[in-house]
């Protein structure tokens, strides 16, 4: 009699035999859980260091919880970065190990070892680049404030979980410690070198103001109060024995916030009125004793670099200097406007005149008065400054006693390539009024 046997049994060990079990699934989806925490933590990074300061204004005012966390959190940038950087590197690391063995069961046991590296390090590294790295930061950039406040809440209770916490406060101290242990070394550089780096690096389509500006910059500690300063025939003073309408009157004439007092000559000044000290006694009759307002003058060295005179601008909180000669004589002044003009260029206000003071004859005929400045000179007739010194002369009638070697008398004239300038006006003191000939031909 034949007899049926039964099927042979096949022992049972677990899932784990049947190729992708439990396990796995379940390691599915924690790397899933990763690679959103990987996403959201590098988002963050680019969101938080994005906020524009507009942005960081409006979180004050926002009354929500994750306005609050993000506001506090930006107090403490450096542990921020911290917190961030250890969670990803934290994250990153478990989404490797993670999709290391997922791999190792997907492909077949026969396959070469070296190409299964090499598959599982090009899938792994474009995975994380992707989804971990490149599309959050985008996303995050562009929506900066609303996913710094997403965010907030779940970095605030980061950065105090051990051993997040724990490894940040190692992470920042150590950095902290080797800042001051191994500060960066200062370049010397001279003036000289910037200025010929500067002169390389200009271009025909850079913006001349920007270029003005950083040659102003280079050139501001070789420049002298002399260079800068107003000379003392264009200074507006007032004398000590003055009545109190007459100082009204000369306040109004020249416009000025501050004016220097003298008493008997302009070598002797005494003080500096301030108008704004004035204003509690405009209604005050005609004996008011308005010299009891005058303040303490701040005198200057004619060659003192104006780098070392704006430091003395800032700490005597002081915005006008007398400048003094060797033999303690006054030959002008020099202001703090007169010191930030070196570098940004003119700086004009309501009393201020644009336009240049000449008359223009003929095409070939100008009247200029001594005063003006030499580059507005050079400026009106379109000249080129390698034709004048303008080093040593700020004015055209400084530039003409210059090369005569004297304070030439009316009539008198000098040539420069073709250009003739004849003084029409002049005293013991200075050049008033130039005539300019052009294309002149001796």
């Amino acid at each position: 009699m034949n007899t049926i046997e039964p099927p042979s049994t096949v022992p049972f060990d677990g899932v784990i035999q049947t190729g992708f079990g439990t396990i796995e699934i379940i390691l599915c989806f924690v790397l899933l859980f990763l690679l959103t925490m990987s996403a959201l933590i590098s988002g963050s990074e680019a969101a938080f260091f994005s906020l524009s300061p507009l942005d960081k204004e409006n979180l004050k005012s926002d009354d929500s919880s994750g306005a609050g966390f993000v506001s506090e959190l930006l107090k403490k940038p450096k542990e921020l970065l911290a917190t961030i950087l250890i969670t990803n590197n934290f994250v990153n690391v478990g989404i490797v190990i993670i999709s290391s063995a997922i791999l190792s069961k997907i492909f077949d046991a026969s396959i070469n070892p070296a190409l299964q590296f090499f598959l599982e390090a090009v899938l792994i590294t474009l995975t994380l680049l992707l989804l971990g790295e490149v599309i959050p930061k985008i996303y995050a950039t562009k929506n900066a404030l609303g996913f710094s406040k997403g965010m907030g809440r779940l970095l605030h209770i980061l950065n105090k979980v051990p051993p997040i916490s724990w490894v940040r406060s190692i992470l920042v101290s150590g950095t902290e410690f080797i800042q001051k242990k191994f500060k960066t070394r200062s370049v010397d550089i001279s003036s000289d070198e910037l200025e010929a780096a500067l002169a390389l690096t200009k271009e025909d389509d850079s913006k001349e103001d920007e270029h003005r500006i950083l040659e102003g910059i280079v050139n501001f500690g070789k420049t002298e109060v002399r260079q800068i300063m107003k000379p003392r025939m264009d200074v507006y003073a007032i004398e000590e024995k003055s009545s109190y309408q007459e100082v009204m009157t000369k306040i109004l004439d020249c416009g000025h916030s501050r004016i220097p007092v003298f008493s008997e000559s302009f070598d002797k000044i005494i003080g500096i009125l301030f108008i704004k000290d004035l204003l509690p006694h405009i209604g005050n009759d005609e004996n008011f004793d308005w010299i009891q307002l005058i303040r303490e003058p701040f005198f200057v060295p004619e060659n003192k670099k104006i780098d070392d005179l704006l430091k003395e601008f800032q700490s005597k909180k002081v915005h006008i200097a007398m400048v003094a000669d060797e033999f303690g004589g006054i030959n002008g002044i020099v202001t703090l406007e007169d010191v930030l003009e070196e570098i940004v260029g003119d700086i004009t206000d309501e009393f201020d005149n644009d336009k240049i003071a000449y008359t223009k004859i003929d095409n070939d005929t100008y009247l200029f008065e001594g005063k003006t400045a030499l580059i507005d000179f050079i400026k009106v007739l379109d000249l080129q400054e390698t034709e004048f010194d303008i080093k040593n002369a700020e004015t055209l009638g400084g530039f003409i006693i210059e090369k005569a070697g004297r304070i030439l008398k009316n009539h008198e004239f000098i040539v420069v390539d073709h250009l003739k300038l004849i003084v029409e006006s002049s005293d013991n003191r200075r050049i008033k009024m130039i005539k300019i000939i052009k294309n002149f031909i001796e």
